[in-house]
């Protein structure tokens, strides 16, 4: 009897969990058939897209090898998807050397995420959006402090020293407080004043963490302070030009660089594959991750709309909520393979944790109506242990590759 085939379009958090559930609902076979699982994905390695900010402070190295997540009876496939034939049940995908191919499929998951949205080009700034821009920040912050080891004028030497965050979410709060400590620490190498370096976190809104209580915002200000990282509120970045960037109020603010961390976007690949979309670009799927009108096609994460059918809430952008799907994905999978009834999706509780540099973090609930608050080392290592879970760090299996 031929295999099934199940492929999975996306090796982001959502991708590589879903395979995981997959593969352990399953067990690698359904109604006596064995499961041949193929994953997609443009990148040479499973890019950790949560800690970007990583590589522009420190040059840590975020892109982990495919070996690291493929097991037996997995391949990989490097490659863009182009477009989904429900009917045919096949994916059309250009490969890594420009090439036209096809694949059918028994299964298939979409599970492309998101990306950072961009400036528009005559604004300046520059967009922290992957691996590469990132190492470029990292060289250029570090150029502007060499380039003010030198300088005489005492107003162009805080310029450089100077670097400015538009956008105080999660990313932004954990961008500028990494770039504060690792300036401070690169100024002092090189003999410079390392109170002199300056981050500004530019915040649209009234207060940090409106997702929570405010004692929270207040102790988040309170932390990035200590990292050396002034938050200015109710400000936003219109354009960077010729080292100052213009405010919302009217301000200006000279800078070395200003970082753009304003959130994200569902992927626009998804736009040319022929799946039904959201006016915001995002998978219409029913509560068990159904694409609507097309049979044995699921998809989940950042890409999808997903709604809690009790409540009516919809899933936010991040790796928790992407990691539960998959786990909830694997058991409706084997339940509709099997013919049984499908588990329908469940909204998480409210939790966020956030890194504020090395032994610096914060991680809020809410829970039966209380708010649970753990700061400083404990803080920082639960949100280390949520970076290694949703890069599924913990297993090491082998790789068959294919490109």
């Amino acid at each position: 009897m031929n295999d099934l085939t199940c492929i999975i379009i996306g090796g982001g958090h959502a991708g590589l969990a879903a395979l995981k559930a997959i593969q352990a609902t399953t067990r690698g076979m359904a109604n006596g058939r064995r499961i041949r699982f193929v994953l997609f994905d443009k990148q040479p390695g499973h890019v950790r897209k949560v800690m970007l900010f990583r590589p522009a402070a420190g040059g840590e190295e975020i892109m982990v090898p495919w070996t690291h997540y493929c097991s037996d009876g997995v391949e990989f496939v490097q490659g863009t998807v182009t477009s989904v034939d429900s009917g045919g049940k096949q994916i059309r995908y250009e490969d890594a050397q420009g090439n036209d191919a096809r694949i059918r499929y028994d299964l298939l998951v979409v599970a492309v995420g998101s990306i950072v949205r961009r400036p528009d080009p005559d604004q300046g700034v520059v967009a922290l959006t992957d691996p590469q821009t990132a190492a470029d920040i990292r060289e250029r912050w570090r150029a502007n402090l060499w380039k003010s080891a030198g300088e005489t004028n005492p107003q162009e030497r805080k310029r450089l020293m100077t670097i400015a965050v538009a956008g105080a979410g999660i990313s932004g709060m954990e961008t500028s407080a990494e770039l504060a400590l690792a300036m401070r620490k690169e100024a002092s190498a090189l003999g410079l004043n390392s109170s002199d370096t300056s981050v500004y976190l530019l915040n649209a809104q009234g207060r940090l963490f409106p997702e929570g209580p405010e004692r929270v915002g207040r102790k988040l200000d309170q932390t990035l302070s200590e990292c050396g990282v002034t938050v200015l509120h109710n400000r936003k970045a219109m354009r960077e030009e010729a080292g100052a960037v213009t405010l919302s109020n009217g301000d200006c603010l000279a800078v070395g660089l200003c970082i753009w961390t304003l959130g994200l976007i569902p992927n626009p690949v998804l736009r040319g594959m022929g799946l039904p979309l959201t006016s915001d670009g995002r998978v219409l799927v029913d509560e068990c991750y159904r694409v609507q009108g097309m049979p044995g096609v699921y998809s989940i994460g950042d890409c999808a709309r997903i709604v809690d059918p009790t409540t009516g809430k919809a899933d936010q952008m991040t790796c928790k909520e992407g990691g539960f799907q998959a786990i909830q994905l694997g058991k409706i999978v084997i339940a509709d393979l099997e013919g049984r009834s499908a588990p329908v999706h469940k909204s998480l509780m409210d939790a966020f944790a956030i890194g504020l540099g090395e032994n610096r973090g914060l991680m809020w609930a809410r829970k039966w109506g209380l708010d649970i608050i753990i700061t400083g080392k404990l803080g920082w290592k639960i949100k280390k242990l949520t970076w290694d879970l949703a890069s599924q760090l913990r297993t090491r299996p082998r790789l068959q590759y294919f490109e």
